[in-house]
């Protein structure tokens, strides 16, 4: 999905794209099944950036194994990766697209501190966000109302609203380190700072 496009309008949703996320046993096997599965060829030939788990907040998010060892920054100053993922309750859509639809996808797509900000769906009600930062610290600060946007509060008003009735059935934030990049997006490549091309 387009962050902050009208929701009913064909700008929004990029019917031709795909958005995937995955988690794998090791890099071994993701190279394994990059090389020699069907989907996975075709997948090579996109974009795609390798994580290292760095916490989770939120709540759970069933069918992802929260991994026990958990890899650090090495400063508050070194770019950070969020993900977020919602299984939304379909009588509470409204309410959400009020408090944390729009108005927090356009904080997030506008905000200096994004380097790549992305959102998917999978219908009937799983709603997912991916997006890049230059630093831990600006996102960090975009998420409490602490950024020099308009309207900065937008996340963390939609945060306490969730908190005063869910949104959602299951909901999670999970934060990653980036450790490398492949490939290239809309004609871009390197959009992590300081990655050598792979």
């Amino acid at each position: 999905m387009t962050l902050g496009s009208p929701i009913i309008s064909t700008s929004r949703f990029l019917i031709k794209q795909v958005a995937i996320f995955a988690q794998w046993e090791n890099e071994e096997a993701l190279e394994d099944y990059l090389k020699k599965e069907k989907l996975g060829k075709l997948l090579a030939k996109g974009w795609h950036v390798r994580l290292e788990f760095m916490r989770e907040w939120g709540g759970k998010i069933s069918g992802f194994k929260i991994p026990e060892r958990k890899a650090t920054l090495e400063s508050e100053l070194s770019p950070v990766v969020a993900v977020t993922i919602a299984r939304m309750k379909p009588l509470a859509i409204p309410r959400f697209l009020h408090w944390g639809g729009r108005p927090v996808e356009k904080l997030v797509r506008d905000h200096e501190g994004t380097l790549l900000s992305l959102a998917s769906v999978r219908f009937p009600n799983t709603v997912s966000t991916f997006s890049i930062w230059k630093t831990e610290e600006e996102m960090t600060n975009m998420v409490h109302g602490h950024s020099a946007m308009p309207k900065p509060k937008r996340h963390s008003d939609a945060m306490k609203e969730r908190e005063r009735k869910d949104f959602h059935f299951e909901f999670t934030t999970l934060r990653f380190k980036p450790i490398s990049e492949f490939g290239s997006w809309k004609n871009k490549e390197n959009y992590i700072p300081n990655f050598k091309k792979n």
